[in-house]
């Protein structure tokens, strides 16, 4: 199965939660970049295995996603099925590029063992749980086109949107995400608008993407350069994320 890229039209710090930022962000789905996902047979095995052409550090989200649907009470049906079966992932969509991979991988990986073992989990179940692996998994589960997505991206809503022919590039930089928020709070917390971020989410992509510059809709753009100095955008390109993937809208 594939599972798609995001961009971030826009995104906007409205505050702080703990240790999260709030935020306000128009998100819309790229379907012309994806990772593929599919179950793959394999000698009897008790472990859970994922296999991936990339590097896979730690927990990655796919196995956040499996240990949240054995909280559901699904340990012996999983067990069942991945004793014979591993995960099979390959990766296109770059780490570190602001465009939703791990997350998207999740919610793909959600998605498809509930079809493939009948879990018969609704989609606001689903959604439900996605708080608990990662800010972005809610998006990609709900499959909308665009939305506006807020609090610390629990909040998902789909918007009618008019999305304008996008280009993406993609860049060698890997963008820490979490290194990107701290040096926004640490030095660029009184650039919060929150009445530009309210605004925003009442206008198409396209209409957004045609009267605001760059460095307005992305917050997070500043502390990406400033830990990135040799970064360069053209008044026509846009962060997505927190970068370093931008894009631009085609003629």
């Amino acid at each position: 199965m594939k599972s798609y890229a995001k961009i971030n039209i826009f995104l906007k710090i409205v505050g702080t939660r703990g240790d999260y930022h709030e935020i306000k962000s128009r998100f819309v789905l790229f379907e012309e970049l994806f990772d593929e996902i599919y179950f793959k047979k394999k000698p009897k095995n008790d472990k859970f295995q994922i296999i991936s052409n990339a590097k896979i550090d730690g927990i990655n989200s796919i196995q956040k996603a499996y240990n949240e649907l054995e909280k559901l009470g699904f340990e012996k049906q999983l067990k069942d099925f991945f004793r014979y079966h591993s995960v099979i992932l390959n990766k296109n969509i770059p780490q570190g590029g602001g465009l939703g991979g791990g997350s998207s991988n999740a919610a793909t990986f959600l998605k498809m063992v509930n079809l493939e073992l009948n879990l018969n989990i609704d989609k606001k179940s689903l959604m439900q749980i996605s708080k608990n692996i990662g800010s972005d998994v809610g998006f990609f589960v709900s499959e909308f086109k665009s939305a506006n997505v807020s609090g610390v991206g629990e909040i998902v809503e789909e918007f009618k949107d008019d999305i304008p022919n996008l280009s993406l590039k993609t860049t060698q930089i890997f963008s820490s995400t979490p290194k990107i928020y701290k040096e926004f709070r640490e030095n660029f917390m009184d650039k919060i608008d929150i009445n530009l971020a309210k605004n925003l989410t009442n206008l198409s992509s396209k209409e957004i993407l045609k009267n605001y510059k760059n460095i307005d809709l992305n917050d997070l753009l500043p502390p990406f350069k400033k830990l990135n100095p040799n970064f360069m955008l053209k008044d026509d390109e846009f962060l997505s994320g927190s970068g370093s993937s931008y894009f631009y809208v085609k003629e």
